[in-house]
Formats: structure tokens, sequence, C-alpha cells
């Protein structure tokens, strides 16, 4: 597939509201594996609709080359679908069947043309993504988030496409759906360009695709040597940044000190001047010249100080924001050992469903450990979590809870009164902190200034997070015990490093319920919980 390609050239593109994203975006991908990446609302998955054609750009060009399959972020679903509807077979398989039964109708071989294997090719893509046991003539609305994202991405792999796009692929998989997807996207030898947080696929790429400032910069190699990379161009450039301070410093101080020199001249020329009793116009002339070299010594010195904050505003330039949380949170300490929870033969029936098989679930959490909880989706780990939490009641089974908050994020973060500003939320949380105190924590969880004030509900995923967090972890009293589940769904790559800043800096237990490993490892997980078929098991740390 080497003639493989996108090619996008002076690309514009400007929402209605007259807000541009690109202007004059060129780039070209051939064969490979790409990984989009950029904070969350850069452009990615706009960039991604106009190479598919669901967006015209105001200016430019868009040339795929070779068969487009695209799965987006947000799958555009009915539940009344078949499974077959959706992987586009169903026509086929109809056809095959009328065949099969006798109905030798021209239309039949039309529509079958050389897919008489097609069943057989949908059952081994729906096996290779874990799909096997589903039936094809199952609809939509029975099955799972995950199961659906899984069957969008088998439908767009049975076109045998050339180029394949991506949006957030392994969003709502569970771990074994996504080692399943990696494994069928490291078989795909066309131009693959793909958007993700996920940075074991991202690690799984061949070069990553940065979009920045409305610009997009490709680096081989996979996301670990990208972060490589930055790393090192932001320490060069940080240098550049302290260097170029020094320099402009120097001239100012410099340019001062020319002053100075010309003032005690011309003061000392004045007085020379005087006692020597010249004529009025040739002190005059003199005067005059002293200044006139004076002015142009003063220009000389300005000059450079305008060239040196050039260069500075250069340097800048090349620094990117630090947006890391650095925190001390020794309210949250818990000792090592004191028992936080213990449950034993947990069950809970949500309907008919008996959640836990057996005699239940039996656990115990002990400060500080720090918790991951891992299965399948639909395993009941929410449900879990609910329970340690005490949101919901065990139908049979004995639980005691240590004195000490409990804190819960649940996946929709919902903790926090929307129609409040963000620091009149954490003033509720600590009411007997100084307002100076809590502009100051604010600020840690980088709410600085006006966005302290702005309301919850106009905040994104990532700030509703860090709101979330700043008003739990600073909360009076501090939690002991904090309950996450799924805390990096829709969070870009950096409010994921922002979470995990201010996880490392908790120092109580956590229970954490996530797929993504990287993020798991990176918070210094110790104990590895899996709950699967209704049973909870200790089990070792994942390799990443």
């Amino acid at each position: 597939m080497s003639g493989v390609s996108v090619v996008c050239s002076n690309l514009s593109f400007t929402w209605p509201d007259r807000t541009p994203v690109f202007q004059g975006l060129s780039f070209t991908l051939g064969s490979g594996r790409t990984g989009l990446v950029a904070p969350n609302g850069t452009g990615k998955s706009t960039l991604l609709k106009l190479i598919a054609g669901e967006l015209r750009p105001g200016t430019g060009s868009v040339s795929v080359t070779g068969t487009l399959g695209y799965l987006p972020q947000s799958l555009p679903l009915t539940g009344d679908l078949t499974v077959a509807e959706v992987l586009g077979v169903a026509a086929i398989i109809r056809a095959i069947d009328a065949v099969e039964s006798g109905d030798a109708d021209e239309k039949h071989f039309t529509t079958i043309g050389d897919d008489w294997d097609v069943e057989e090719r949908t059952r081994a893509q729906l096996d290779r993504l874990g799909l096997a046991d589903l039936a094809l003539d199952r609809t939509l609305s029975t099955l799972s988030g995950g199961q659906i994202v899984s069957l969008g991405l088998a439908a767009q792999l049975l076109k045998r496409p050339d180029v394949l796009l991506l949006d957030e692929p392994t969003n709502n998989l569970d771990l074994d759906a996504r080692h399943k997807l990696y494994d069928a996207l490291a078989d795909f030898h066309g131009c693959l360009l793909l958007v993700s947080h996920d940075r074991a696929l991202l690690d799984r790429m061949e070069r990553i695709a940065e979009l920045d400032r409305g610009e997009l910069r490709v680096l081989s190699g996979n996301f670990t040597a990208y972060e490589e990379t930055v790393r090192a161009e932001q320490e060069v450039a940080e240098k550049n940044v302290r260097n170029a301070e020094q320099e402009l410093k120097r001239e100012k101080r410099e340019m001062q000190q020319a002053r100075e020199r010309a003032e005690r001249r011309q003061s000392n020329a004045a007085r020379n001047l005087k006692s020597a009793g010249l004529p009025r116009i040739f002190a005059g002339n003199m005067k005059r010249g002293a200044q006139e070299s004076a002015g142009r010594a003063g220009q000389m010195h300005a000059g450079r100080i305008d060239e040196a904050k050039a260069r500075l505003d250069e340097a800048g330039r090349a620094l990117r924001e630090e947006q890391r949380i650095t925190l001390d949170l020794p309210a949250t300490n818990v000792p090592t050992g004191r028992n936080l929870f213990s449950g034993e033969q947990l069950h809970i029936h949500l309907g008919e469903k008996n959640v836990f098989a057996g005699h239940g679930v039996d656990l115990t959490i002990r400060g500080p450990e720090r918790i991951a909880l891992t299965g399948p989706n639909g395993a009941g780990k929410s449900t879990l979590l609910r329970l340690l939490d005490g949101d919901l009641t065990p139908g049979n089974g004995e639980i005691k809870r240590a004195d000490g908050r409990i804190a819960y994020l649940s996946q929709r973060l919902d903790l926090l009164d929307p129609d409040r500003t963000v620091a009149e939320n954490f003033a509720d949380y600590a009411p007997e902190r100084p307002q100076a105190e809590r502009m100051n924590l604010l600020a840690r969880f980088l709410f600085r200034g006006d966005r302290a004030h702005l309301p919850v509900s106009v905040l994104s995923g990532g700030e509703r997070l860090r709101a979330t967090l700043a008003c739990v972890l600073c909360a009076e009293p501090a939690p002991h015990l904090l309950l996450l589940d799924e805390p990096t769904n829709n969070l870009d790559l950096v409010s994921t490093g922002q979470l995990e800043g201010a996880l490392n800096s908790y120092q109580g237990a956590f229970v954490v319920v996530s797929h993504d490993e990287r993020f798991l490892h990176k918070i210094g997980v110790n104990r590895w919980l899996r709950l699967s078929d209704g049973r909870l098991t200790e089990t070792g740390a994942p390799e990443v």
C-alpha cells in the first residue's frame, strides 16, 4: 500500500460563530500508524471529520488515496439496527441465503459480487475483536457501550480500507477488549490516523502527529519517544529563556550605567566650561555636542534592549505553559495498616440479578493502600464502589467502616453544584479555611484569577475533574479513602497528567476503577483486584 496517502493542502476551517480552528494547515501522511495528539478543544476530531468528508474546509483541499474507513468518537447508530446492518453485510447475507434456497434472480448475484465468503470473514473479524458470541441478528439496544465500539471498528475493517481514521477507539473498552483492538491495529498495513488519550495504544504507533497552534508536526517513533523529544526541547527552551532574560537585564543595566556616565560628564563639563571663562556660543556648541553624543549612545542601548526583548519573546514562544499540579496534603495521611473498610460475604441484587456469585465478596482495605479495581464491562465494579461508599446497602453480609471521611467520584462528576462557581463550591467543602488560603489552593489546582470564579457548568471535563479533586482533597475533614470510577474517561493527556500529580500527592487510601494500565502504574497502585463473573480476586500487576 505504498501509494496510500492523506494530503491536506492549505486547509482552513472556521466554525459558524467565526471561531477559527485551522488556518493554512498543510501535511501529508503515507502508510503506517500515526497517533494524533493535542489538548482537548484544539481540533483533532474536526480534522478527522474534514479528512472523512463530514465537514467542508473553508479554504484548501483534502485528498485521500484509496478506500476510506472512519470510526467517529460518537457512533451515529440507533438501537433498532442489527449487528449485520451495522457491519454492512445484511443485504449480502440475505442475497446469499436467497441463492442457496434456489432463487437465481440476477439482482442477488449483483449484490453478492465477490463476497461469497462474507459471513466467514465477518465471524472471523468479530472473533478477533472479542465478539465471537455476537449473533448477527442481535440489535444494538442489547449491547454495551464497549461492544458497540468494537462492532464499529469491525465494520470499518470489513471494508478492507486503505486509509483508516479512528477517533478515541478505546473509549468504553475494558482491558481485554483494548488488547484485542491493539492486536487488530498492529496488523493493519494501510494509512492509520487515530486520535487517542490511551498511552498504551499511542506507544504502538510508528509516529506521533502533534497539533499545536494550528500547525501539525509529525515525529518518528511512539508516544514515549515523543515525550522524550518534547522534554528535551523544553529543557533547551527553558535554558534559552533564562539566557535571554539575563541578556535583557544586562542590556538594561548597561543602558542605565551609560546614562549615569553621560550625566556625570555633562555636569563636569558644565563646571569646567564655567570656570574656563569660554565665550557663551562656544560653550553652547560643546554642550549640544555632548547631548547629541549621549543621545546616540542612548539610542544604541535602546536598540540593544529591543533586540534582547525580541530574543526573549522568541525563546518564550518555544516554551510550553507549565500545567502541573503540585500539592502537599498531610491531612489525608492514614497510618499504615489501619483498617478503613471491611466487608464479608457481601451480596447485592440489582433487579433480578445477583451481582456477586457464591458466598459473596470479601474485601478489606487498609491505609494507605492504592488499589486498582479491574474487570470486564458490566462485572459490577461501579456497584462495588457504591457499596464501599455506603450509597448502596448490601442485601446480605457485614460491613465495618472506620471513622474518617470516604469520598466517591463517580463517572458523572456530579458532586459539585453546577450553578455555583468553583470558588463557591470550594468554600462549601472547606468553610473554615481563610479565603486567601482557599484561593491559593485553587491556584495549585490551576484555577487562577478569573478561572476560579467560573460556574462549574461551563468547565471542560478536565477542569471539572480538577475542581472536584480540589474540593474533595482539601475538604474538612480530609478524606482517608478515595473512590474513583473511570477518572480518566474523556480526559486529554495533559489533564490525565494533572490527575496523576494530584493522586501522587494524596496520602490516604484509594480504590480506582480504570482500564488505563499506564495511568494505574503512574499513580503507584500497589494492590490489584479483578472482579469477573461475580468473583473478586487478587491479581498481580499487568505488564505495560
